[in-house]
């Protein structure tokens, strides 16, 4: 499925566009590649280093997914440029956030020349998700950098007031479970 995002009124950022491919290439699995394109020279593109877990990468250019977990609360991926990662568990609204220890992130891609990037890896969330094979509620975005130092902040939707990735009304995607082999 390929979904575009947009920027929040309040932070409108460079001259670019950000597409999302996302899909379920198994039940309790998110393949998942952000494609930039216009004046990706004016967005703070940190080089790659070795992909590993980090912390607060949305300080900068940072790609996130949202998924709605069955039963209350949601997970958090976070995608930065650099191949650095993080997973986290929500059971409610903001609250009780826990890094999640037992996803994990595979098939890392980096693709960038003079007006486009794009950026792509799958993760495994049989420990967080389940197995069943139910559709699942999303909530897509980045945080995008600029080279002067501005922020902007771009979602599939977003509720009224300041930029909030975590509210109810930013999952606007139903990703429907993968088709039986």
């Amino acid at each position: 499925m390929l979904v575009t995002l947009k920027p929040h009124p309040e932070t409108p950022g460079p001259a670019i566009g950000i597409a999302v491919e996302v899909l379920r290439p198994r039940t309790p699995a998110v393949a998942l590649r952000y494609v930039l394109s216009g004046e990706v020279s004016r967005v703070v593109l940190p080089a790659s280093v070795r992909p590993s877990r980090a912390h607060e990468l949305w300080r900068t250019t940072c790609f996130e997914a949202f998924i709605e977990k069955a039963g209350g609360g949601y997970c958090e991926l976070n995608l930065s440029p650099t191949g650095m990662w993080a997973a986290y568990d929500f059971t409610g609204y903001r609250e009780g956030m826990h890094s999640h220890a037992g996803v994990e992130k595979r098939d890392p891609r980096r693709v960038q020349d003079e007006t486009s990037f794009s950026l792509a890896g799958t993760f495994d969330l049989d420990r967080v998700m389940g197995d069943q094979p139910r559709p699942w509620r999303m909530g897509l975005s980045a945080v995008i950098e600029d080279i002067d130092g501005g922020i902007s902040y771009w979602a599939l939707a977003h509720p009224p007031g300041k930029p909030d990735f975590h509210h109810p009304d930013s999952f606007a995607l139903t990703l429907p479970p993968p088709e039986p082999a």
